[in-house]
C-alpha cells in the first residue's frame, strides 16, 4: 500500500502572498482544516492556515511567500502520510488502495486490474482494464470481497449481476 495519499491538486495561486488554490481529492473538504503538515514533491511543509470555498480549498504553506513562488507548485499534488489520513469506516477503502487490485469472479476467472474508480452519485464503479474493459458497480450484490493487502477483489460471476 502507498505510504502517502494524495488529498488534493494545486490548480492555481490565490492572492499575492503565496496562497495555493487546491482541488480536493477527498470526500470531505473539511478535513483540510485539521491539516498541520502536508507533502509536496515528497517534502514536508507546515500548513499555516486553510480557507474553504464551496468546492475548492485555499492553503497557506510555510515558505511560500509570493505569487511567483506559488506559481512553481501549480499542477503538483498535496499528500499526507497514511497515518495522518482520515480514519475509514468498516468496508471503506482509499481509491489509491483499490487501483491495481486484480478483479476475479468466484469461479476464478480473472478480469484484470482496477485501473480507476469512477465516483457516481449512487455508487462507485471499478474500471477494470484487462484484456476486455469492464465496469464493476461497487455494490454488495456484485462485490463479494475486497482484500487490499492481497490486491484482490472477488465479484459474483457476470451472469448473476447483469
Amino acid at each position: 500500500m502507498k505510504e502517502y495519499l494524495s488529498i488534493g491538486q494545486i490548480i492555481n495561486t490565490h492572492g499575492l502572498k503565496g496562497e495555493l488554490k487546491i482541488y480536493p481529492l477527498t470526500d470531505d473538504i473539511r478535513r483540510f482544516r485539521k491539516l498541520k503538515v502536508v507533502l509536496i514533491d515528497g517534502v514536508e511543509r507546515n500548513v499555516l492556515w486553510c480557507k474553504l470555498q464551496s468546492d475548492k480549498v485555499i492553503l497557506k504553506i510555510e515558505g511560500i511567500e509570493t505569487v511567483e513562488e506559488a506559481e512553481k507548485y501549480k499542477r503538483k499534488y498535496i499528500e499526507v502520510k497514511r497515518e495522518d489520513a482520515v480514519q475509514l469506516k468498516e468496508g471503506e477503502y482509499f481509491i489509491a488502495d483499490l487501483i491495481g487490485c486484480v478483479v476475479e469472479d468466484e469461479n476464478g476467472f480473472v478480469f484484470g486490474p482496477v485501473g480507476d474508480v469512477i465516483q457516481t452519485v449512487s455508487n462507485d464503479v471499478y474500471w477494470v482494464k484487462g484484456k476486455n474493459e469492464l465496469l464493476v458497480p461497487a455494490l454488495k450484490t456484485v462485490v463479494v470481497s475486497i482484500d487490499v493487502e492481497s490486491k484482490k477483489i472477488i465479484i459474483k460471476p457476470l451472469e448473476v449481476w447483469q
